[in-house]
Protein backbone atom coordinates (compact mmCIF):
# COMPACT_ATOMS: atom_id res chain seq x y z
CA UNK A 1 0.00 0.00 0.00
CA UNK A 2 1.47 3.13 -0.96
CA UNK A 3 0.45 4.73 2.67
CA UNK A 4 2.89 2.56 4.18
CA UNK A 5 5.54 2.10 1.53
CA UNK A 6 5.69 6.29 2.67
CA UNK A 7 5.74 6.05 5.83
CA UNK A 8 8.33 3.52 6.38
CA UNK A 9 10.72 5.74 3.83
CA UNK A 10 10.02 8.60 5.66
CA UNK A 11 11.21 7.43 8.42
CA UNK A 12 13.68 5.33 7.07
CA UNK A 13 15.85 8.77 6.12
CA UNK A 14 14.43 10.61 8.93
CA UNK A 15 16.81 13.03 10.81
CA UNK A 16 16.10 14.53 14.02
CA UNK A 17 19.03 17.29 13.71
CA UNK A 18 17.24 18.59 10.68
CA UNK A 19 13.96 19.02 12.84
CA UNK A 20 15.71 20.82 15.46
CA UNK A 21 17.67 23.15 12.54
CA UNK A 22 14.02 23.82 11.11
CA UNK A 23 12.45 25.17 14.05
CA UNK A 24 15.12 27.34 14.90
CA UNK A 25 13.69 29.25 11.21
CA UNK A 26 9.93 28.75 12.30
CA UNK A 27 9.04 25.31 10.96
CA UNK A 28 7.66 24.28 13.76
CA UNK A 29 4.93 21.06 13.04
CA UNK A 30 3.64 19.33 15.69
CA UNK A 31 5.66 16.01 13.81
CA UNK A 32 8.37 15.63 11.44
CA UNK A 33 10.87 13.49 10.07
CA UNK A 34 13.63 15.99 9.29
CA UNK A 35 13.39 15.16 5.61
CA UNK A 36 14.62 18.20 3.25
CA UNK A 37 12.52 19.45 0.13
CA UNK A 38 14.02 17.44 -2.65
CA UNK A 39 13.95 14.36 -0.93
CA UNK A 40 10.17 14.87 -0.48
CA UNK A 41 10.00 15.29 -4.12
CA UNK A 42 11.96 12.28 -4.89
CA UNK A 43 9.43 10.90 -3.07
CA UNK A 44 6.86 12.96 -4.82
CA UNK A 45 7.90 12.05 -8.60
CA UNK A 46 6.38 8.17 -8.09
CA UNK A 47 2.71 9.50 -7.31
CA UNK A 48 2.00 12.33 -9.18
CA UNK A 49 -1.66 13.91 -9.58
CA UNK A 50 -3.02 10.89 -7.18
CA UNK A 51 -5.78 12.51 -5.14
CA UNK A 52 -7.03 9.83 -3.44
CA UNK A 53 -3.58 9.44 -1.55
CA UNK A 54 -2.78 13.25 -1.00
CA UNK A 55 -5.95 13.33 1.04
CA UNK A 56 -4.81 10.40 3.19
CA UNK A 57 -1.38 11.49 3.38
CA UNK A 58 -2.39 15.34 4.63
CA UNK A 59 -4.92 13.77 7.36
CA UNK A 60 -1.79 11.62 8.87
CA UNK A 61 -0.69 15.29 10.05
CA UNK A 62 3.14 15.47 9.67
CA UNK A 63 5.17 17.83 7.93
CA UNK A 64 6.36 15.48 5.75
CA UNK A 65 3.27 13.71 4.70
CA UNK A 66 1.34 17.00 4.20
CA UNK A 67 4.43 18.77 1.73
CA UNK A 68 3.61 15.41 -0.11
CA UNK A 69 0.03 15.96 -0.28
CA UNK A 70 0.90 19.00 -1.63
CA UNK A 71 2.90 17.59 -4.37
CA UNK A 72 0.78 14.75 -5.13
CA UNK A 73 -2.80 15.97 -5.33
CA UNK A 74 -3.92 17.03 -9.13
CA UNK A 75 -5.20 20.66 -8.88
CA UNK A 76 -8.50 19.86 -11.39
CA UNK A 77 -9.14 17.56 -8.58
CA UNK A 78 -9.13 19.68 -5.64
CA UNK A 79 -12.18 22.43 -4.59
CA UNK A 80 -12.58 25.46 -2.75
CA UNK A 81 -13.64 23.67 0.50
CA UNK A 82 -10.34 21.51 0.43
CA UNK A 83 -8.31 24.34 0.05
CA UNK A 84 -10.22 26.61 2.75
CA UNK A 85 -10.17 23.26 4.96
CA UNK A 86 -6.36 22.95 4.17
CA UNK A 87 -5.73 26.38 4.76
CA UNK A 88 -7.27 26.98 8.36
CA UNK A 89 -4.87 24.04 8.99
CA UNK A 90 -1.74 26.34 8.17
CA UNK A 91 0.23 26.72 11.74
CA UNK A 92 3.59 27.58 10.21
CA UNK A 93 5.14 29.48 7.38
CA UNK A 94 5.91 26.73 5.46
CA UNK A 95 3.09 24.35 5.00
CA UNK A 96 1.59 27.19 3.80
CA UNK A 97 4.07 28.72 1.34
CA UNK A 98 4.47 24.55 0.13
CA UNK A 99 0.81 24.16 -0.36
CA UNK A 100 -0.06 27.44 -2.36
CA UNK A 101 3.07 26.89 -4.62
CA UNK A 102 3.08 23.16 -5.30
CA UNK A 103 -0.46 23.17 -5.55
CA UNK A 104 -3.27 25.92 -4.72
CA UNK A 105 -2.07 28.26 -6.82
CA UNK A 106 -2.63 25.88 -10.28
CA UNK A 107 -6.22 25.45 -9.50
CA UNK A 108 -9.05 27.51 -11.13
CA UNK A 109 -9.72 28.99 -7.90
CA UNK A 110 -6.24 30.42 -7.67
CA UNK A 111 -7.20 34.52 -7.89
CA UNK A 112 -10.41 33.89 -6.02
CA UNK A 113 -8.87 32.25 -3.10
CA UNK A 114 -5.70 34.86 -2.83
CA UNK A 115 -8.37 38.08 -2.51
CA UNK A 116 -10.41 35.96 -0.06
CA UNK A 117 -7.75 34.96 2.04
CA UNK A 118 -6.05 38.09 2.26
CA UNK A 119 -8.92 39.22 4.73
CA UNK A 120 -8.92 36.74 7.44
CA UNK A 121 -7.89 36.98 10.89
CA UNK A 122 -5.59 33.68 10.97
CA UNK A 123 -2.13 34.60 10.37
CA UNK A 124 -1.31 31.75 8.40
CA UNK A 125 -4.62 31.93 6.24
CA UNK A 126 -4.00 35.64 5.49
CA UNK A 127 -0.26 34.77 4.45
CA UNK A 128 -1.14 32.61 2.43
CA UNK A 129 -3.55 34.79 -0.12
CA UNK A 130 -0.66 37.24 -0.22
CA UNK A 131 1.67 34.25 -1.16
CA UNK A 132 -1.04 33.29 -3.76
CA UNK A 133 -0.38 36.98 -5.15
CA UNK A 134 3.32 36.48 -5.38
CA UNK A 135 3.33 33.02 -6.99
CA UNK A 136 0.81 34.37 -9.50
CA UNK A 137 2.30 36.66 -10.80
CA UNK A 138 5.20 34.53 -11.16
CA UNK A 139 3.74 31.38 -12.82
CA UNK A 140 0.44 32.80 -14.59
CA UNK A 141 2.72 33.84 -17.68
CA UNK A 142 -0.76 34.82 -19.78
CA UNK A 143 -1.94 37.30 -16.74
CA UNK A 144 -2.61 40.88 -17.65
CA UNK A 145 -1.49 43.89 -15.83
CA UNK A 146 -4.89 44.31 -14.80
CA UNK A 147 -5.74 40.99 -12.63
CA UNK A 148 -2.46 41.73 -10.81
CA UNK A 149 -2.99 45.25 -10.33
CA UNK A 150 -6.40 43.93 -8.98
CA UNK A 151 -4.36 42.55 -5.92
CA UNK A 152 -2.93 46.58 -5.45
CA UNK A 153 -6.06 47.29 -2.82
CA UNK A 154 -5.33 44.12 -0.53
CA UNK A 155 -1.89 44.66 -0.73
CA UNK A 156 -2.39 48.33 0.60
CA UNK A 157 -4.99 47.14 3.41
CA UNK A 158 -2.55 44.13 4.65
CA UNK A 159 0.46 46.95 4.96
CA UNK A 160 -0.92 47.51 7.95
CA UNK A 161 -0.94 44.01 9.38
CA UNK A 162 2.16 43.90 12.17
CA UNK A 163 2.41 40.28 12.04
CA UNK A 164 5.66 38.83 11.27
CA UNK A 165 4.89 36.07 8.61
CA UNK A 166 1.88 38.37 7.32
CA UNK A 167 3.78 41.50 6.09
CA UNK A 168 6.88 39.18 4.62
CA UNK A 169 4.43 37.62 2.36
CA UNK A 170 2.49 41.41 1.52
CA UNK A 171 5.97 42.53 0.54
CA UNK A 172 6.82 39.56 -1.27
CA UNK A 173 3.63 39.91 -3.34
CA UNK A 174 4.42 43.83 -3.87
CA UNK A 175 7.83 42.92 -5.00
CA UNK A 176 6.93 39.77 -7.18
CA UNK A 177 4.03 41.72 -9.27
CA UNK A 178 6.76 44.62 -9.69
CA UNK A 179 9.19 42.46 -11.50
CA UNK A 180 6.41 41.10 -13.88
CA UNK A 181 7.17 44.06 -16.38
CA UNK A 182 7.75 47.48 -16.92
CA UNK A 183 4.45 48.81 -16.43
CA UNK A 184 3.56 46.70 -13.01
CA UNK A 185 6.80 47.64 -11.95
CA UNK A 186 6.15 51.75 -11.83
CA UNK A 187 2.97 51.02 -10.69
CA UNK A 188 4.19 49.14 -8.02
CA UNK A 189 6.95 51.30 -6.97
CA UNK A 190 3.90 54.00 -7.07
CA UNK A 191 1.85 52.09 -4.42
CA UNK A 192 4.75 51.34 -2.41
CA UNK A 193 5.48 54.97 -1.69
CA UNK A 194 2.19 55.60 -0.87
CA UNK A 195 2.09 52.65 1.65
CA UNK A 196 5.16 53.98 3.58
CA UNK A 197 3.17 57.22 4.61
CA UNK A 198 1.05 55.06 5.81
CA UNK A 199 1.08 55.65 10.04
CA UNK A 200 1.99 51.46 10.76
CA UNK A 201 5.39 50.36 11.46
CA UNK A 202 4.56 47.24 9.35
CA UNK A 203 3.94 49.46 6.35
CA UNK A 204 6.99 51.54 6.44
CA UNK A 205 9.13 48.27 6.54
CA UNK A 206 6.61 46.48 3.58
CA UNK A 207 7.25 49.58 1.69
CA UNK A 208 11.26 50.09 2.33
CA UNK A 209 11.60 46.44 1.71
CA UNK A 210 9.89 46.61 -1.43
CA UNK A 211 11.31 49.79 -2.74
CA UNK A 212 15.08 48.48 -1.96
CA UNK A 213 14.38 45.34 -4.50
CA UNK A 214 12.18 47.02 -6.88
CA UNK A 215 14.96 49.97 -7.21
CA UNK A 216 17.81 48.02 -7.68
CA UNK A 217 19.82 47.94 -10.65
CA UNK A 218 19.26 44.19 -11.23
CA UNK A 219 16.18 44.70 -11.18
CA UNK A 220 15.81 47.71 -13.21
Amino acid sequence: MSINKITRELKSISNKESVEAMARFGITPKKAFGVSIPELRRIAAAYRKDHGLALKLWDIDTRETRILASMIDDPEAVTEKQMDSWARKFDYWEICDQCCMNLFEKTPYAYKKAAEWCLSDSEFVKRSGFVMMARLAVSDKKADNRRLEAFFSYIKAGSADERNYVKKAVSWALRQIGKKNSHLHRRSISLAKDIIKLRSRSARWIASDALRDLQSRVVR
